[in-house]
């Protein structure tokens, strides 16, 4: 504000002109993918989307959402992420679906849900140490979401499923399992999901927790069944590898 009072001649925060060579990268990135795209591209979906399955993921730069399913095409994967996997958010009192699950759900056709942590996750981590006495990692927009995380770690440290005197890294991949199976089995329980909706939970390995395949995506949840070798007589014979379990 300038001495007559007048504020629109001067910017409170000036956000310009420090990351110059991030927007850069950014702009020739995205120069080289309209580039790569062919005339039709789009053609398919340019007036609406009907994708197989909606995805949600952890906000991890580490986990690449579609290229993980090995998807091109546009318009396959609906695919929301938020901290921590989390397939629910809070309405007042009341603990509902996430909108982008269920959106492509009853708005895009799609009858697939997938539910993807990852080893080492940060929101898991952050939720254990509140649960066993540590500070939250702030902020406010961060907390909320490690908060609706800390009752499932409590829950997943007071089971049979998680030896909580292993150390740290082992009790929290532990419990990114234990949270993808709480996060189906809400989305399977939920009146606002039909019952024809399968619902898978996988967890994203790029740490060789579950095997020595980084970017492998294991199954550990079949709509209900955790049990690796129930699930593997499910599946085709050569992907009956792609299922562990760090609980079972």
């Amino acid at each position: 504000m300038d001495a007559d009072g007048d504020s629109s001649s001067t910017c409170d925060h000036d956000r310009t002109g420090n990351h110059d060579d991030v927007l850069s990268e950014l702009l020739s990135g995205n120069q080289r993918h309209v580039e790569d795209l062919s005339n039709d591209y789009f053609s398919s979906v340019r007036t609406g989307q009907h994708p197989e399955a909606v995805s949600v993921c952890c906000s991890d730069s580490r986990v690449p959402q579609e290229r993980m399913w090995g998807v091109e095409d546009p318009g396959t994967v609906f695919t929301p992420s938020n901290i921590g996997n989390q397939v629910w958010d809070d309405d007042g009192d009341d603990r509902i679906v996430d909108g982008g699950l269920l959106y492509p759900i009853h708005h895009a056709e799609t009858e697939v849900a997938t539910v993807v942590g990852h080893t080492g996750c940060g929101a898991v981590t952050a939720a254990y140490r509140v649960a066993t006495g540590g500070s939250k990692p702030g902020p406010r927009g961060v907390d909320k979401w490690v908060d609706m995380l800390v009752p499932v770690v409590e829950d997943g440290l007071e089971s049979d499923l998680i030896d909580a005197s292993e150390d740290e890294e082992t009790v929290i991949n532990q419990l990114v399992e234990y949270n993808v199976d709480r996060q189906a089995t809400f989305l399977r329980e939920s009146p606002d999901v039909p019952d024809d909706v399968d619902v898978y939970g996988f967890v994203y390995d790029f740490q060789g927790i579950y095997g020595d395949d980084d970017g492998r995506a294991y199954l550990v949840n079949l709509n209900g069944e955790t049990t690796p070798d129930a699930i593997a007589a499910r599946l085709p014979e050569e992907y009956e590898a792609v299922t562990r379990s760090l609980l079972y």
